[in-house]
Formats: C-alpha cells, structure tokens, sequence
C-alpha cells in the first residue's frame, strides 16, 4: 500500500494537544495548540502514592490520557470516534482501511517502542499520541508533534508500540473526528474549559487540585527517612520528568495555559482574562526553580541549602500562588461575555 494524505505537520509542546489541533486543523478548524490544551481542560495536579507507574507513585499534571480530545470535542460540539481492538492484526487492517479512505487516524502507542525516538528518550509511557497520515511500503507516515518534522515507523513497530503492556496499555485504540457539521461555538468552549479546570485545581479533594501540591510537599520533606537517599531520589527523579517532560512545555504545563488564557482573551475581547495568564507563569517559573534544584540533588551536586525542606518549602510556595491564581480565575469566569 502507498497513500500519503494531504495532513499539515506541525511541532507541539506536548503529544496530545499537539495532535488534537492538527486534527481539528485539518477538518478546517484552525486550531493553535494552546487553545487545544485549553478548551480541553488539560490542566490538573494529582499526587496519588498508591497509583503506580513504573513502580513508582503516581504524579500527574494534566488529565488521564485522552481526556483532553474528549473534552475538546464535546466543547466545541465536534462529532468523534475511537475504536480499541483485541488482537494487534485487526487494528492494523483498520488502520489501513482508514488511511485508504483518506482519513488521517490518532493513535495512542508505548513511546518504548517507536524506534524514531532516540534511545536516550525511550521509556516506559503508554500514553503517547501521534498521527498516521499515509503508509509506503511497509512504513507509516507519521505526524509526531513532538519532532520538528514527519517521521516514518516500520508496521512491526508500530504494532508494538500501539499493544504495549503495562500501565495506561492502549490496547490499539485509534481515534479521529467526523467531518464538520456546524460552527463550533468557542465561546461557549472556552468557558466550559475554564470551568472544568478551576474546578479541578481548586476541589477539596486532598490528593489533586492546591492541595494535592501541598500533600506532596509533605510527602517529600520525609522521603530521605522514609525511603532512605537512593529512593528518594529516584522518587524525587520521578516528580521531576512528569512536571519538565511529559508535563512538556516546562512547568507542568503552566505556561501553555497561560497562552491559552492570553488567547481566549483576546477572543472572547476580554482584558483582564488576556492579561491574568502572566500570573500563571509566576507559579511555572517557581516550578522550574523547583526541578532545577531536584535536578541539582538527583546527581549528587547540592548547592548551598538544597534539600528536601528547601524542595517542600518551593512546593508550598507553588500551591500559595496557585490558590490565588485560581480562586481569581473562578472570578473572572463570572464576568465573560
């Protein structure tokens, strides 16, 4: 089989925004990633120690995998479709199907196997995104967000990485959007996005949202005497490459919402929602503080009053700034057009 779709690539801070723009781009929708991420409700903080990944505890900064496509499309009244499949050579035959038709198809897939990714940052994720948009020979033509460019993966890998075992397995799940009905309405997008992420940052639940923050900040001052050094640094380790690189974009995703705010602003003719975005980057920028003086602890090269109080006490600083933050974006959520 040779088809190659007319599908624009375009490089994303992260997997699943990145390839929720595209796809909405290319229904003629355009789509910025930021606004994807937004209207998504991509936003979130849970900390939950009795979740494992890769044996170690669960540390999220956005939604469950796939829950930003949902979310989108539902906001914006896009119709959707997703289908998983037991046996890997059926979701292959779908595939082509697909692609024969000239429909550009989402994939969730194990990164660990895409052998485009150098090995260096190859891991154990099952919830990377990616389009298919063609196949020449026994290759696939890949939109990754993640790459400045298309790339191609041979069927045999591609296979593996959309049936890889383990958390969060894909289970060959495939995913696009339907041909456009109607205008979406992204006013009315924007604010159920805000809402959904207000809500969720600002829930009494002690596990996710301010206070799950301020849960791992305790947590973590105690983890040399609970676990001992090693440990705690490969937990510590952990915290750090959900936030600076799944959390792609750096920050935990703060900055990306904050442009997403500066764009729904603008959109929506409203100021103070343009401008609050700069608020947000504050709290990314002392989330980065935070990562940076991990980094400086997980190798050994502690700088005069690193340690895990210091990395408690910038949490805690985080979750301050980011009540506020929120507490006045729930505000400002009263007062759109």
């Amino acid at each position: 089989m040779n088809r190659e779709l007319d599908f624009q690539h375009r490089q994303a801070a992260h997997c699943e925004s990145g390839v929720a723009a595209s796809l909405v781009s290319h229904i003629g929708i355009p789509l910025s990633e930021p606004m994807a991420f937004g209207i998504g409700g991509g936003l979130f903080f849970g900390y939950f120690p009795f979740i494992r990944l890769n044996g170690l505890p669960l540390v999220t900064y956005r939604v469950a995998v796939g829950r930003i496509i949902k979310r989108l499309t539902q906001n914006l009244g896009l119709g959707t479709w997703q289908r998983t499949f037991r046996h890997p050579a059926q979701a292959m035959a779908a595939l082509d199907d697909l692609l024969a038709q000239g429909v550009p198809v989402g994939l969730q897939t194990g990164v660990f196997w895409l052998p485009y990714f150098p090995k260096a940052y190859r891991f154990h994720f099952n919830g990377h995104n990616l389009v298919v948009y063609g196949k020449r020979g026994d290759d696939y033509l890949i939109s990754d967000p993640v790459f400045p460019g298309p790339v191609t993966c041979p069927a045999e890998d591609l296979q593996r990485a959309r049936f890889a075992a383990g958390a969060l397995a894909p289970k060959g799940r495939m995913y696009g959007l339907n041909p456009l009905a109607a205008k979406p309405d992204f006013r009315t997008g924007i604010k159920a996005g805000l809402q959904v992420v207000v809500r969720g940052m600002l829930q009494p639940f002690p596990l996710t949202g301010v206070r799950g923050i301020r849960f791992l900040a305790r947590r973590l001052k105690r983890w040399p005497q609970r676990l001992g050094p090693a440990k705690a640094e490969l937990h510590l380790g952990h915290v750090v490459r959900m936030q600076e690189e799944i959390g792609t974009g750096g920050g935990g995703f703060r900055f990306l919402y904050a442009d997403f705010l500066r764009e729904a602003g603008e959109l929506l003719r409203h100021d103070p929602l343009a401008a609050v975005g700069r608020d947000l980057t504050v709290a990314g920028d002392r989330w980065r503080d935070f990562a940076v003086m991990a980094a400086r602890i997980c190798k050994g090269r502690p700088a005069a009053g690193d340690d895990y109080q210091a990395l408690a006490d910038g949490l805690e600083q985080c979750a301050a700034l980011e009540e506020q933050f929120f507490r006045r974006l729930r505000t400002l959520l009263g007062t759109l057009p």
